[in-house]
């Protein structure tokens, strides 16, 4: 077993506890709906649950592609604990444990957002500041970004950042409602354009 191989199991059991948690949310929610309690799903909290899944999702992949400068010790087993526990907490925060006390998820999303963006906003910083220091401790080997790539990957960061910050302070439904759209399909459309690059 490599160090990188280490690290890696630490960081997908962290990782798939997070996603099997926003998973288990969209199952308990589609159970209740489809019960005899009647239930407003709505599309608030669907939204940040699709968002959060494919956030979660270039984690893993992040991470992965960072795997020739990591080592396997313990601050890096720290870090990466640190890292993903912010967003395995935030993801447990996305539905409701119990779906039948809340008649309408909308209010849930309402109570539980800023805990939910903050965290998420909280582990990308902290994915972007892992990236440069190890960007600096050990510099990647592997082909660099284009100027072109760098200067879309760079609008697409602001664009997330600007959007996860909006979502903080935002109280109208629908605007919340846009900026969950808009979140997902940056990491869409990021991803896609990414995949393209040499």
């Amino acid at each position: 077993m490599s160090g990188f191989d280490l690290v890696f199991a630490a960081f997908g059991l962290l990782l798939g506890l997070a996603i099997s948690e926003v998973l288990g949310g969209f199952s308990r929610a589609l159970k209740l709906k489809r019960g005899a309690k009647a239930v407003r799903i709505g599309w608030l909290t669907p939204l940040l649950g699709l968002f959060v899944l494919l956030d979660l999702t270039s984690f893993w992949l992040t991470a992965y592609e960072a795997r020739a400068q990591m080592d396997a010790n313990y601050l890096t087993l720290t870090a990466v604990l640190a890292l993903v526990g912010v967003y395995y907490l935030a993801a447990t925060l996305i539905f409701p444990d119990e779906p039948e006390d809340w008649p309408d998820f909308d209010q849930w999303y309402d109570r539980h957002k800023r805990l939910v963006i903050g965290g998420v906003l909280c582990a990308n910083i902290g994915n972007i500041v892992g990236q440069v220091a190890l960007e600096i401790y050990r510099p990647s080997t592997g082909p660099a970004l284009s100027a072109d790539a760098d200067y879309w990957m760079s609008l697409a960061l602001l664009g997330l950042f600007g959007a996860l910050i909006a979502l903080l302070f935002v109280r109208h439904r629908w605007v919340n409602g846009a900026l969950l759209v808009a979140l997902i399909a940056i990491l869409l459309v990021g991803s896609v354009y990414m995949d393209q690059q040499p």
